[in-house]
């Protein structure tokens, strides 16, 4: 019996852009932890041949420093995707030229340091806007996957805005950061966005069916800090709940998911960075492991042309035919 298809993505936000979003000083000297993490993930991957999205942010690309990562990625064979440049979580508030100079940037930047034009967005910090889809379909990208469809939002806002050094202005900068309570009643399948951008996929990440909390590894990995079964028992619950309700779950990683405390990298507010990275990859491997038991595993690129072709949609051209118009 065929399995259903599932897709497996990695934001790949880097040391800097967490210090950015956090309001931390020193982000600016862009300190990286790509070298480290890059090498483990991939290893992990290889083992398991599996082939899956990488959301690279333009502006480590745009760095030498970054360079022998980012093209390990490409040569892996690893779809590459567009993060935006600049990693700012408050894109939905740009205007609409600004919108397509970060969209050209951080194309030129991918491009010239993986060799990969990307075809697929997800904006930071779940980050989007009806300017932002249309200016994706101008540019020719297949898909988007930046929407996520939870109510709990607000109350991951709270807690960042409470645990972070933040100015009044910064806040305001961030006042939409993981959405709002209205995400939650967003569908899960994958649609077409036929009022904005008629041609443009969007992938939900997917939450909990029915309850829409979240699922990804890095809430996995805080509810194992309290009980490593719980967790595991929480995930298998809402890939069941995914089997029987013909959800297709397309499932988020981050790079601190594979790096612990023994990495040096800091970032204590992310989940469970004060556990030895050994334990982390350990939990991670485990979620990994259980999708693919179960789902179909693909990259966003493989699951978005599945659901063209289920949806009648035409051929997306390439994004490179319309990178210079904008």
């Amino acid at each position: 019996m065929t399995k259903p298809l599932a897709s497996l993505s990695l934001d790949l936000d880097n040391r800097w852009s967490y210090m950015k979003t956090h309001g931390d000083e020193g982000w600016d000297s862009y300190p990286s932890y790509l070298d480290v993490v890059a090498p483990r993930v991939l290893e992990i991957l290889a083992a398991r041949k599996l082939r899956i999205t990488f959301f690279v942010v333009g502006q480590d690309a745009a760095l030498e420093a970054n360079r022998n990562a980012l093209r390990a990625i490409a040569d892996a064979g690893h779809e590459i995707g567009n993060h935006s440049f600049n990693h700012e979580p408050w894109l939905h508030l740009y205007a609409r030229d600004e919108i397509a100079e970060e969209l050209r940037s951080a194309e030129h930047a991918i491009e010239m340091g993986t060799g990969c034009r990307p075809t697929g967005f997800r904006g930071p910090g779940f980050s989007f806007s009806p300017d932002v889809l249309e200016t994706l379909a101008e540019r020719g990208y297949g898909y988007d996957a930046s929407t996520f469809p939870t109510f709990l939002g607000p109350v991951a806002r709270l807690y960042y805005f409470f645990t972070a050094r933040l100015s009044r202005e910064q806040q305001e900068e961030r006042k939409q950061l993981f959405g709002r309570f209205a995400e939650g009643f967003r569908s899960l399948r994958p649609y077409a966005w036929t009022d904005v951008a008629p041609e443009l996929v969007e992938i939900p990440v997917t939450t909990m069916p029915l309850a829409k909390i979240p699922i990804h590894a890095s809430y996995i990995l805080y509810l194992a800090r309290f009980s490593r079964p719980l967790a595991q028992w929480y995930f298998a619950a809402a890939l069941t709940l995914c089997r029987l309700l013909r959800v297709e779950p397309s499932i988020l990683l981050h790079p601190l998911d594979f790096l612990g405390a023994d990495d040096g990298v800091g970032l204590e507010f992310f989940p469970a960075m004060d556990k030895p990275s050994a334990w982390k990859v350990d939990v991670v491997t485990r979620v990994i492991d259980r999708l693919q038991k179960h789902f179909r595993v693909v990259a966003m690129d493989d699951h978005a042309a599945a659901v063209r072709e289920r949806l009648h949609l035409p051929h997306v051209a390439h994004p490179a035919a319309a990178s210079d118009a904008s």
